[in-house]
């Protein structure tokens, strides 16, 4: 076993999660991840914890969608539910064997489905104290491949952007956020975007918990209708192995009120409509991790590219001070190397560089 495996173990089991004896913890993740969910249940039984593990196998989730019939789709996975409510911890893994494996499945399928799950994921996601989860990445051939890469320039990546000094990087972290939680207004203007809006400041957020591993953003609510303005991004959006380009939003009271793509423009549209309260943005977030300086198509990373921002259509997270509750939450980056974020009308980061 690679001994970068073992140490991402630590990192998640102790210093994420600090898994205490008699707690429940799922570990949740593909096939793929196997030598990776070997070393986290050997550090969760040497914890004195009580691993639970769930094994995702290729090909399943698109044949459920594809032959799933109505009352299947409509299921509340009560088994799945009452395993959530019963453990303290939570580790979900991130690969896949096929990154468009969902592809040719009905979207109306997988945004029902999504529906019926929310309860848990909102759970899974929000439910502190009574649990606590970390997402965290792990190097696969499939995400390699996404991410035009070699196995091994892959998995370097991966290490690389996970097992860092977080205490230092946490202290330049921590400078910025402060900045940010005596906010009240953000004009992000340049190449590609002229968007003005308000934050729930106060309420900013770092990632420096854990809760996903690589860690390196910050982020925040954006006043639910006070977006005015554009945003053209410049990296694809992917969601349901759907990749959405070229994306172009324009608000006006917080709302998206045109929407253009030069790519899976039908699917951006569908999302934009899932609900009442998709078209809003519930989440502003800024890239800081400085060993992530190119795009992979994994989220994981890409939110947390240095000089960059993202946007998150849909759900908008209780901590940040709420405001927009829908069944997606959609993050999209934007490269901000050739543009400003001005906060309450000084330049705070120009061209990718902080002024802080």
């Amino acid at each position: 076993m690679d001994i970068r495996t073992r140490q991402l173990a630590k990192l998640v089991v102790d210093y994420a999660l600090k898994v205490k004896p008699n707690e429940n913890v799922i570990l949740s993740g593909g096939i793929e991840a196997q030598e990776f969910l070997i070393a986290l249940y050997k550090e969760v039984i040497l914890r004195g914890a009580h691993p639970d593990l769930r094994v995702g196998l290729p090909e399943i989730s698109s044949f459920f969608f594809k032959h799933a019939k109505k009352h299947q789709i409509e299921k509340f996975p009560d088994t799945f539910n009452y395993q959530v409510q019963k453990a303290q911890k939570y580790i979900g893994i991130s690969t896949t064997s096929n990154t468009r494996e969902l592809s040719d499945c009905d979207p109306k399928k997988i945004t029902a489905r999504q529906k019926i799950t929310r309860p848990i994921t909102t759970y899974i996601c929000e439910g502190r104290p009574d649990i606590q989860r970390s997402s965290v990445a792990f190097p696969c051939q499939a995400l390699a491949q996404e991410a035009e890469m070699s196995l091994t320039d892959y998995e370097n990546f991966v290490y690389g952007a996970c097992l860092q000094d977080w205490n230092k990087i946490g202290k330049r972290i921590n400078k910025i956020l402060k900045k940010f939680q005596k906010g009240k207004s953000v004009y992000l203007i340049g190449k590609g975007i002229d968007l003005k809006f308000n934050i729930h400041g106060k309420l900013a957020k770092s990632d420096l918990d854990g809760d996903n591993i690589p860690m390196g953003e910050i982020f925040m609510a954006p006043v639910r209708e006070s977006l005015n303005g554009w945003i053209k991004f410049d990296y694809p959006a992917i969601e349901s192995a759907k990749e959405v380009t070229d994306i172009f939003l324009k608000f006006k009271n917080g709302k998206v009120i045109e929407s253009t793509a030069s790519k899976n423009e039908d699917f951006l549209k569908e999302m934009l409509n899932a609900d009442e309260n998709a078209s809003y943005v519930g989440e502003f977030g800024i890239g800081l991790n400085p060993k992530i300086t190119k795009f992979t198509k994994n989220l994981l990373f890409d939110e947390k590219m240095d000089g960059t921002i993202h946007l998150a259509l849909g759900a908008a997270y209780k901590d940040n001070g709420g405001g927009n509750d829908s069944i997606i939450h959609w993050d999209i980056v934007k490269d901000m190397r050739k543009a400003k974020i001005i906060l309450d009308g000084k330049v705070v980061q120009e061209n990718g560089k902080w002024e802080i």
